[in-house]
């Protein structure tokens, strides 16, 4: 990153607070970086909102602090406070321990407050609500329902809202959740609160300042420091796998010699260093963690490897967390998201990816743990694992999808692109929980009042008047609430039992695994968040089943063996895809390019996979047909095939989604048929066309729904109804290839 002149003929540092400055110069910093300088004038009058865009280690929370402190500092009165809020909490055990240090030597408070805070440490604020408070949306919720009263009090020195790791909410639960919170905070003071967002990861500036201010995105001052790039080393290897005999292993369970190779290569290039190891899924976390874990024990060694994945004990994760920042032994983490963010583990030399990213945006926020330390470059290891082909291979297959889609998302990444969030959905789960939130606070409050506050102008101005009425009975029909004769609404049975309840506070369950079960006995589990219909297709160890019945209670899914030929590696149940990684990975099979961070098997592995996109004509035509069945080549993301399987089932033309190829039962001639019959069609109703989906049970108050609700709700987030609309009639004219 460039930076900017010494402090010492920095603009920014001379606004600063004398004890501030000294503190920067008993640092060592000899100058403050971009993003540091361009947000102390922007800051310090606290008289706007700020968006401060830069890169991980760029010093964001300097840049948002440093003028912050100096606000609370020079301001005459009542002593400040910021409200901080972090969707982790222990992001916010290293924010603490990195302001405190900042902020013993200026008699400002600092505060952490989560459910692993004790009572006493947060009396220490509701006795003296100054300095600053960090906290998650949980725990400001639960702030509101169980001090409803007294928060005018306790915010009333409220100067700045801070959210810190900004694109982690947009477009979610938690983020509805949070634009619900903002604004019942300033409800509360009666005034507005300049509100401040920090990320490394927004890549579309004007969506993450609507989100902010939803009212008043264009009055949101964006500072986005791009700094000069970062030096990034990058290697794909490919692995052809040979599946071990499975009638040797448990049920369930397979084991392929790629994983035992890869294991091996980063036993040879980790040791001695600090990783992070990002495999798919917690099972293979496990695994490559205990595979890597025997191979010290063998090597007489100390253990370099620990895993690390939410579904671990606290403790286990700490551990984890604690070898990364030691420092005075090497340790690499084999871990999913949970390490994805901010929290601080100190240096990492490498990060490696096993499989394809769930993301292009996943794998630069992984990537920015990498090469923090000046002059140090970002290293990428990518191991791609890719099924020896026969005559019975599926196309996905063929066209090697883990690998083409791995060096799209390269491609991207080297481009500056990442996933822009998805923000068309209604969250009516959420609502509901805001809905009685607010009820909670105020110990009371009518429809009216309700819609004012969460609808009129705040984060679901989406939803009609029509359907929050319907909404409101339902409530009403599961004793959630119940009406005065005056009209105000307050908790009913039901919902004061579950408002007290300490798990109300979140917006959101964690994504449960279904458990499969075929013939009585169990095969293993898997989470889905995709849909689900009965008859479809699904592959899990290596095998393709069918589904027979869903139970969304139980979380049990009934299936049986399904021969079906050959089934992908793809198993369409697990992180969706955008368009945009869709239609670069086209651009990959179509072009000659030869990327030199592919190794001698990759190289082999993508040559194949242009052959065939070459054999198969697919650069000109969308559709190939072949034993009585006919291929879809979309080129679009899956919110948009999971929608035309839906339709097409809808149609009566079976289909099965497999990433970058659908399936259809049937030929070209009704295929084309029914693409036409699907453009046609003036308004694709949810209420219509997702009766057979069986999983939209999904987020944490969905069971409270109507049906015509949970239909509409379900599609908004899950599916792109119309895009699939506006494909099928692009598809419908394209020519076909007949093998």
């Amino acid at each position: 990153m460039s930076l900017p002149p010494s402090s010492s003929e920095s603009a920014g540092f001379e606004l600063l607070e004398p004890r501030i400055q000294r503190w920067i110069w008993s640092e060592g910093w000899t100058s403050l970086r971009d993003a540091q300088e361009r947000a102390i004038p922007a800051l310090l009058g606290a008289d706007q909102d700020v968006i401060i865009a830069a890169a991980t280690a760029a010093g964001k929370t300097e840049a948002a602090f440093l003028p912050i402190l100096t606000n609370l500092l020079q301001t005459q009165g009542a002593p400040g406070a910021v409200l901080y809020i972090s969707p982790l909490k222990a992001l916010i055990n290293d924010q603490w321990e990195r302001l405190a240090r900042l902020c013993d030597d200026l008699e400002i408070p600092v505060i952490a407050w989560h459910g692993d805070i004790s009572a006493s440490r947060k009396h220490r604020f509701l006795k003296s609500p100054e300095g600053i408070l960090l906290i998650t949306p949980e725990s400001l919720e639960a702030l509101f329902v169980n001090r409803g009263t007294s928060l005018a009090g306790l915010f009333a020195n409220l100067r700045y809202l801070v959210v810190d790791e900004l694109h982690a909410f947009i477009g979610s639960k938690r983020g509805k959740q949070l634009q619900s919170l903002m604004p019942r905070v300033e409800t509360v003071i009666d005034r507005p609160l300049p509100r401040v967002g920090l990320s490394a990861t927004l890549g579309d500036m004007a969506m993450a300042a609507a989100f902010l201010r939803p009212n008043a995105p264009y009055h949101v001052s964006v500072i986005e420091s791009k700094g000069s790039g970062q030096l990034l080393k990058v290697q794909i290897r490919g692995y052809a796998e040979t599946r071990q005999n499975l009638s040797a292993l448990p049920d369930g369970e397979e084991v392929f010699s790629a994983d035992h190779a890869i294991a091996d290569h980063l036993f040879q290039v980790l040791r001695g260093s600090n990783n992070l190891i990002f495999p798919n899924s917690r099972s293979q976390v496990e695994w490559f963690a205990d595979n890597l874990r025997r191979r010290c024990e063998q090597d007489g060694v100390p253990n370099e490897f620990w895993p690390h994945h939410g579904s671990l004990a606290k403790d286990i994760r700490e551990e984890t967390e604690k070898a990364l920042k030691a420092g005075d032994q090497p340790a690499s983490a084999v871990c999913t998201t949970t390490l994805e963010l901010g929290v601080d583990i100190g240096s990492i030399k490498t990060v490696v990816q096993i499989g394809a990213p769930p993301s292009v945006a996943s794998l630069r926020q992984r990537l920015g743990r990498s090469g923090r330390r000046p002059g140090e470059a970002a290293i990428l290891r990518s191991y791609c694992k890719e099924r020896p082909l026969d005559d019975d291979s599926p196309l996905s297959d063929r066209l090697r999808q883990g690998l083409v889609q791995s060096i799209a998302m390269i491609r991207l990444l080297m481009q500056g692109w990442f996933e822009p969030p998805r923000v068309q959905g209604l969250h009516l789960s959420t609502l509901v929980q805001q809905c009685l939130s607010v009820i909670a606070q105020r110990g009371g409050a009518t429809a009216a009042e309700l819609w004012s506050t969460l609808i009129r102008g705040g984060p679901f101005a989406c939803v009609e008047q029509g359907s929050f009425l319907s909404l409101l009975r339902a409530l009403g029909d599961h004793d959630l609430i119940a009406q005065e004769a005056s009209g105000l609404l307050l908790p009913g049975v039901v919902g004061e039992r579950m408002i007290n309840h300490y798990d109300f506070y979140s917006a959101f369950v964690s994504n449960e695994e279904f458990r499969l079960v075929c013939d009585g006995k169990p095969l293993g589990a898997l989470p889905v968040s995709r849909p689900l219909t009965v008859d479809q297709r699904i592959i899990f160890a290596g095998r393709r089943w069918r589904v027979i019945s869903v139970d969304t209670e139980a979380k049990v899914i009934v299936v049986r063996s399904d021969p079906g030929g050959a089934p992908p590696s793809f198993d369409g149940l697990g992180a969706p895809v955008h368009d945009r990684v869709r239609q670069e990975m086209k651009a990959v099979l179509l072009g000659a390019e030869v990327y030199p961070y592919l190794d001698p098997a990759a190289q082999e592995l993508l040559a194949q996979a242009r052959s065939t996109f070459a054999d198969l004509g697919l650069a000109h035509s969308s559709m190939t047909e072949s034993g009585g069945k006919t291929y879809l080549f979309t080129w679009q993301g899956d919110w948009v095939n999971d929608a035309l399987a839906i339709l097409r089932t809808h149609s009566g033309l079976a289909s099965e989604n497999s990433g970058l190829v659908i399936e259809v039962e049937g030929d070209r001639a009704s295929l084309e048929g029914k693409l036409r019959e699907i453009a046609g069609w003036d308004d694709i109703g949810a209420s219509t066309v997702l009766m057979s989906v069986q999983n939209m049970v999904q987020e944490k108050w969905d069971w409270v729904l109507p049906s015509a609700l949970l239909m509409q709700s379900y599609a908004t987030m899950q599916l792109d109804l119309e895009g699939a609309k506006e494909a099928a009639l692009g598809l419908a004219r394209q020519p076909v290839v007949t093998n």
